[in-house]
């Protein structure tokens, strides 16, 4: 549980009776749940719609259907699945919406599948519903050896893009392994590095740093190339309002937007369109199928950065933040 605004060894683990399934719901027992910038954020009190404190972090999990209330079929009993939750993923036992589930193969080794939940749709929407990436386009990945940089890159080359990605420069045989050139983004001639890869600009840019550098990521657009931003990781630390940040990206992108010329700039959130409801919902189980399918065929790699007990929770987000990783720290009961 997160109680306040703490430091990673702050974040409380308790115990309490588990919430049966009601209505329409079911009960999953966690197999699987991810460590992501959406929680480093939440404990810094830095996400942009989090609940007050204190609650209890978590994104996203892959878990296994233990009850099911009424109205919902009971063959789905002993079945694995797949949710996105935005908080309430870490704990051993998770009530959640049955419309919400999409079903992971039994073939797929649980961690290995959480490392592809909001990463893959994440990544699957923004090259995919946002870019429209096409065979033989060049896209720039910023933060490429991270959880969904990671998953941007293997995606966008099995779609046959070109791939340059940014990380650190211990981090490079690994963007190289997945199918990109890397470039270091400490490195003073970046700019330079990253211009040189495509002369003539790329046809998208992917950008969760926000900040200053999003207007690199804007120039380094081909003539009708797409931004996409999806976080403000470069004001992680910064004290202040969660939202301004945000705020100031938002009005950047439409200020470019309303540009002549043919670039266009898109901010990404995952939960966009869910009051359309039915409609969310077959995006999301379409979307993630179709990475859980491709990791079932052994045609994605999943990146299990560490796998570490969900007592030890504050071990596995100090490790997350430490830029040390390559993919996704995963809690495991």
């Amino acid at each position: 549980m997160l109680p306040g605004i703490v430091a990673p060894d702050g974040i409380q683990v308790r115990t309490r009776p588990a919430r049966p399934a009601g209505p329409g719901q079911v009960v999953l027992a966690m197999e699987a749940a991810g460590v992501s910038f959406a929680e480093q954020q939440m404990r810094r009190g830095k996400y942009f719609d989090q609940p007050p404190f204190p609650f209890v972090p978590g994104y996203d999990l892959v878990g296994r259907a233990v009850d099911v209330g009424e109205g919902v079929p009971g063959d789905l009993l002993g079945r694995r699945f797949a949710v996105l939750t935005k908080t309430g993923a870490w704990a051993t036992h998770v009530t959640v919406d049955a419309g919400d589930l999409t079903e992971v193969p039994d073939s797929v080794d649980p961690a290995d599948a959480e490392t592809f939940v909001v990463n893959g749709i994440t990544a699957w929407q923004m090259l995919h519903r946002l870019a429209k990436i096409r065979p033989g386009q060049t896209v720039l990945v910023h933060g490429a050896n991270g959880g969904v940089g990671s998953t941007l890159v293997q995606l966008a080359r099995i779609t046959g893009a070109q791939v340059v990605g940014t990380a650190s420069a211990t981090h490079h045989d690994a963007v190289r392994a997945l199918g990109a050139t890397p470039v270091d983004y400490r490195a003073p001639d970046m700019h330079d590095q990253l211009r040189a890869h495509a002369p003539q600009g790329y046809d998208a840019v992917f950008d969760h740093i926000g900040g200053e550098g999003i207007l690199t990521s804007y120039r380094l657009l081909a003539a009708k190339g797409t931004l996409v931003a999806y976080g403000t990781a470069s004001t992680r630390d910064v004290q202040g309002s969660s939202k301004a940040p945000v705020l100031k990206l938002f009005a950047r992108l439409m200020l470019w937007n309303s540009l002549p010329g043919g670039k266009s700039a898109h901010f990404y959130n995952i939960w966009a369109g869910r009051r359309r409801l039915h409609t969310f919902r077959a995006k999301l189980h379409t979307d993630l199928g179709q990475v859980l399918t491709l990791l079932a065929d052994g045609a994605l790699v999943p990146q299990v950065a560490a796998r570490i007990p969900l007592t030890e929770v504050g071990e596995a987000v100090r490790l997350a933040e430490s830029g040390t990783v390559v993919g996704k720290v995963v809690l495991v009961p």
